[in-house]
């Protein structure tokens, strides 16, 4: 049997296919470029469609395919005529445009209100409740004529299978899904003046909704949670990180956490119909990236990693703060800038590089604890699981068990494994990832970064100030 996961992500589409062992048979991957002029960010609707059902034809003209499933980003919106055809270009997950509208919900609805419907804390210009309302406001003629609102991964289905359909992971960030009732929230709708004809039924995950050239076609789950999936993230007492460019940490909850007005944590709707926080960063593999392109071009990864392992932990006093982009969480603050301190003629380029690679093991364990984890074991992916010494560290600083993936592709096998949930192949979701074949376990050894730990969090509260 043959499963297919297709990963739609912003820039690219990825597939992979993978048999009942998990063993992947095949893996694509194609790109594609936006349409992006300062805050609006478009592209062409059925483009989507013509690179999917491209790599699909790819995988057929080698093998069959038994069932397959997508994950996409949340947010890219399709709005298209009663027939199905689109009005407008889709407007991508990255769109700014609807800052005016943003703050019209927020002024109506306020955070606290819409963070205990939809989990989101947020009220941000890329939601789709705010994209549908620049639409009426900006586009009249175009909101008079779309019929059907679609969300990416919900237009593949529909070229897929003909039918209008939803799974609800994707719509927790819409604003407009009531997170505890797995149902549409119809307040929202009213504001915005959605009519509930033009959204699409909604099915949970890994259900099969029909076919598509003999193959059946199953609903998947957002890309973080297809991720997750596809690292074994699915019960409490595991969570991933994803250390690549930015650090992304997700975790499974049987609950809603309680409004925070200080926290901008966001609590999605998971595959099992319970919950999943998602907790992010924007910097963390660039910090490392930044500091070689521009002080150390001259040395590969692995180099980096022997400089940094030649000095002892904590650098002896130096410290970096990773916020190259601004900091997320715990602390939100867009002005946040990065910053080397502690610094004396002693210190070499060895004692900086290891001092970035620390920062962002502490900005890991920063977020655990802000979370309030009770997390025995992280699966690390990304770019930084590829470096032994950074993976031993975080497992040092965190005080946890770290493991590592030989699947690197894990939203393409999440995917995979939803479609064959979807048709039998395995009889849960859980059942499945026991077959996921894990890279090297890093076991803390006992170093002791605790004062390391306490000085990056001593220079994060004088430099990092909240205005």
């Amino acid at each position: 049997m043959n499963l297919m996961g297709i990963d739609i992500g912003t820039t690219s589409v990825k597939t992979g296919v993978f048999n009942e062992s998990l063993e992947q048979k095949i893996s694509l991957s194609a790109d594609y470029t936006l349409d992006a002029h300062g805050d609006i960010v478009e592209f062409d609707g059925e483009k989507y469609w013509d690179i999917v059902r491209g790599e699909i034809e790819k995988v057929r003209a080698e093998l069959s395919v038994d069932a397959l499933s997508v994950d996409t980003q949340c947010e890219t919106l399709i709005l298209t005529d009663e027939n199905g055809t689109p009005v407008r270009p889709a407007i991508v997950w990255l769109d700014n445009r609807a800052d005016e509208e943003a703050k019209i919900i927020e002024a109506h609805f306020g955070h606290k209100r819409v963070y205990e419907v939809t989990g989101q804390p947020e009220i941000t210009a890329t939601w789709p409740a705010c994209k549908l309302l620049w639409v009426k406001r900006h586009e009249p003629e175009i909101w008079a004529k779309t019929k059907k609102v679609f969300l990416l991964e919900d237009w593949i289905l529909y070229k897929m299978t003909g039918k209008f359909v939803s799974e609800k992971t994707l719509q927790s960030s819409t604003i407009y899904f009531d997170i505890h009732k797995a149902e549409w929230w119809d307040e929202m709708l009213d504001f915005v003046g959605i009519d509930k004809n033009m959204l699409p039924t909604l099915y949970s995950s890994a259900e099969c909704i029909g076919e598509y050239n003999g193959t059946k076609v199953v609903t998947g789950a957002i890309d973080q949670i297809a991720g997750a999936i596809g690292a074994g993230v699915v019960k409490k007492g595991i969570v991933s990180e994803m250390t690549g460019t930015t650090m992304v940490i997700f975790m499974p909850s049987d609950t809603v956490p309680e409004y925070d007005e200080k926290s901008i944590v966001p609590c999605h709707y998971n595959f099992d119909d319970k919950y999943c926080l998602l907790s992010w960063t924007p910097t963390a593999g660039m910090a490392l990236k930044w500091f070689k392109n521009a002080l150390c071009e001259n040395f590969s990864f692995a180099e980096l990693d022997e400089l940094a392992e030649s000095v002892p932990p904590g650098s002896d006093g130096v410290t970096f703060l990773p916020y190259l982009c601004g900091s997320t969480m715990p602390k939100y603050n867009p002005a946040a800038r990065g910053s080397f301190t502690g610094l004396t003629t002693e210190h070499t380029r060895a004692h900086f590089v290891r001092s970035v690679m620390e920062s962002v093991s502490c900005m890991l364990k920063s977020n655990l604890d802000y979370l309030g984890l009770d997390a025995q074991e992280i699966r690390a992916m990304g770019g930084g699981a590829n470096s032994p010494f950074w993976c031993q560290m975080k497992a040092d600083m965190t005080g946890k068990r770290l493991v590592t993936l030989k699947n690197k592709e894990t939203a393409c096998l999440g995917s995979a494994i939803l479609a064959g949930v979807g048709i039998g192949a395995f009889s849960s979701v859980e059942e499945a990832v026991q077959k996921i074949e894990l890279g090297r376990v890093y076991e803390s050894q006992g170093t002791d970064y605790s004062e390391c730990y306490e000085r990056y969090l001593s220079y994060d509260k004088l430099l990092n100030i909240v205005e």
